[in-house]
């Protein structure tokens, strides 16, 4: 399908069960956008990368640079999405993560049967988010790439781990070359491993809070009572007027898809369980931390 820019290609579709039908295309420059992000409330930032291509890193810098413009002094903390991130750029993964670590390693590669050609990543001083708390969620599609970035920084303790179990996609595969003309074939050559020397591979990232992908929704639980509903309560000394006993809270019903059944959660969307408890997380350890004593 492959073609000039601005050319056309036509496609002849078959489903199952309905006639055979054709589609034009006009090829095109397909860039993919790496990294989406936006303010959550006010005070944390929200950072989803989908997968690491050579745009990561700039995007990354790019967002951290918004967050503080508009947030400024109030920024409280970054979320991190690599949920069905399935990997890309070793560089760019090594990048990504050295953004918000000021030292030691990032990753390291290592063969059984060439040790001496063990390799190691380290990271630079300087943190993009100057030490503000971060939560990095993953799930079973976080794979290779965002497992490298999600070990780096949960074992330097640098963001608490979110979700659940990341893929456990951690091996190395090199291409070798078989002679002008005759292709390549490529081999797995060597494992990756997180600054304290876990494999990834068929093990992947254990969270340290696991938190199901699961969907906000708002329950009724009829009429909300209080001390300040009953009748004849007594004032509190401190406000100057009695407030309005609260009302019930009308049900958040997930929007149907067109055959009915709830619509697919959407990643980063206002009813993403995990993006929920991520939020509360980052902004209950800015509230303990804002009241302990000096």
């Amino acid at each position: 399908m492959r073609g000039p820019v601005n050319s056309e290609v036509r496609l002849t579709i078959r489903r199952e069960g309905r006639d055979a039908f054709d589609v034009t295309l006009t090829r095109a420059i397909i860039k993919v956008e790496s990294v989406r992000s936006r303010l959550e409330g006010d005070d944390i930032g929200y950072l989803r990368i989908t997968s690491f291509t050579q745009q990561s890193d700039a995007g990354v810098q790019a967002a951290m640079k918004k967050f503080k413009e508009q947030a400024g002094p109030k920024l409280k903390g970054i979320v991190l999405d690599l949920r069905r991130n399935p990997g890309g750029l070793l560089d760019q993964a090594v990048s990504v993560s050295d953004e918000f670590l000021e030292q030691g390693e990032i990753t390291s590669t290592s063969s059984p049967r060439r040790p001496e050609g063990a390799t190691r990543f380290n990271a630079k001083p300087g943190d993009l988010a100057a030490g503000l708390p971060m939560v990095v969620l993953i799930d079973d599609g976080s794979a290779s790439a965002s497992e490298i970035v999600a070990g780096a920084l949960q074992d330097h303790k640098r963001a608490v781990i979110m979700g659940q179990k990341s893929f456990g996609k951690g091996s190395v595969q090199t291409v070798t070359r078989l002679g002008p003309g005759n292709g390549g074939i490529r081999l797995t050559t060597a494992l990756y491993y997180t600054p304290s020397g876990r494999s990834i591979q068929a093990k992947g990232i254990e969270p340290d809070i696991i938190v199901p992908l699961a969907r906000v929704e708002t329950l009724n639980a009829g009429e909300r009572r209080s001390e300040a509903a009953l009748r004849g309560a007594i004032r509190n000394p401190n406000e100057r007027a009695n407030p309005a006993a609260p009302g019930s809270v009308a049900p958040v019903a997930p929007t149907p898809a067109a055959n009915g059944e709830p619509a697919p959660l959407v990643l980063g969307s206002a009813d993403d369980y995990q993006l929920a408890r991520a939020v509360d997380l980052i902004r209950g350890i800015s509230l303990y931390v804002n009241r302990a004593p000096n």
